[in-house]
């Protein structure tokens, strides 16, 4: 419990200040976005203790500490009011008053966007899940007839087949769309997702991450998780303060729950918990392309998250079951 004080104690001071804003509703509101934050980003949870375990102790400090007020007051505050800023010209203060005078204005700006926010953000997580499905050097497999067979051992013997899928991914969407601003949106998330990894593989030391590199890569995977709850928030409140402070606390309790899993060893004891993360990430990576056609619930994004890591877990637990009997048997 005592990854988690921290996130409680400033929980608590964010529905005080929402109680003052609001009362008891804002309260309930901030609440209900709490949990919403959580069960959408509970997947990037695991691929940060991923990622946290191949960088280096202070680095990891920094993230927990300096991150999660980048989480907070950058992607859940001043990223909508970029996005809004640029959509309507103007400048970020005359934005933010838009949004606290006219928050059903500033709302529907934001919608305006919505889907160059949801193909960039589809863009970068289906880059993960490719990099992931397709790495060579992977030898734990958890839906084997799927992940190791004749078709996925062809693909592997080419080099940069992620990026090359993904490729293809944005012709089909050059077809179906013809949109120019969600074709840049899309491919931009490819560029600067390989961006990411060429800087990473330049300035990584023995395998452990650069500092500023690794904090980069997991601040961009954290606003691509952030993107669905941040626009699904004004379904509850047009209020940015109150969004801000329910997604924050969820955020918070997202990075308690990282450093429990970095400390405690976890994906070493769950082998195929890692695996549920990266199919979490898929799920989400297709929702938020198809969210540019049609309208998916938030609830059935969580729910998909959920399922994906829940039943990778149990897997894990039986796996290791299953070992120990093996063991005993042989001896």
């Amino acid at each position: 419990m005592k990854y988690f004080y921290l996130s409680f104690v400033i929980t608590f001071l964010g529905l005080l200040i929402a109680f003052f804003i609001g009362s008891f509703a804002a309260v309930y509101i901030c609440f209900l976005l709490t949990v919403l934050e959580v069960s959408l980003s509970f997947d990037n949870a695991v691929v940060n203790a991923k990622i946290l375990n191949n960088m280096s102790k202070i680095w990891q400090r920094r993230f927990i500490t300096w991150g999660i007020f980048i989480a907070v007051f950058g992607m859940r505050l001043i990223f909508p009011i970029l996005i809004v800023s640029i959509a309507t010209k103007h400048g970020l203060t005359e934005t933010f008053m838009l949004a606290l005078k006219d928050p059903d204005l500033y709302h529907e700006i934001l919608s305006e966007s919505k889907n160059e926010i949801y193909i960039f953000g589809g863009g970068f997580l289906m880059m993960i899940f490719l990099n992931f499905f397709f790495d060579k050097e992977r030898d734990v497999f958890w839906i084997k007839p799927f992940e190791k067979n004749i078709i996925t051992e062809f693909f592997k013997k080419f080099n940069n087949i992620s990026l090359t899928l993904a490729l293809i991914l944005g012709v089909f969407i050059i077809y179906q769309s013809g949109d120019i601003s969600l074709i840049l949106a899309y491919f931009s998330a490819i560029i600067l997702y390989n961006l990411i990894q060429n800087f990473d593989d330049v300035f990584s030391k023995n395998g452990i991450r650069n500092g500023i590199v690794g904090f980069l890569y997991l601040e961009m995977l954290d606003a691509s998780f952030s993107f669905d709850g941040v626009i699904g928030a004004f379904a509850l409140s047009e209020n940015i303060f109150i969004i801000m402070i329910g997604l924050g606390s969820g955020a918070m309790f997202v990075r308690s729950m990282t450093l429990y899993l970095v400390e405690h060893k976890t994906l070493e004891h769950f082998i195929f918990l890692e695996h549920g993360a990266h199919y979490a990430i898929f799920a989400l990576a297709v929702i938020m392309l198809l969210k540019t056609q049609m309208q998916i619930s938030e609830i059935l994004t969580g729910t998909l998250g959920f399922g994906f890591i829940l039943l990778s877990f149990l897997c894990s637990i039986f796996y290791k079951k299953a070992k120990k009997n093996r063991q005993k048997f042989t001896v």
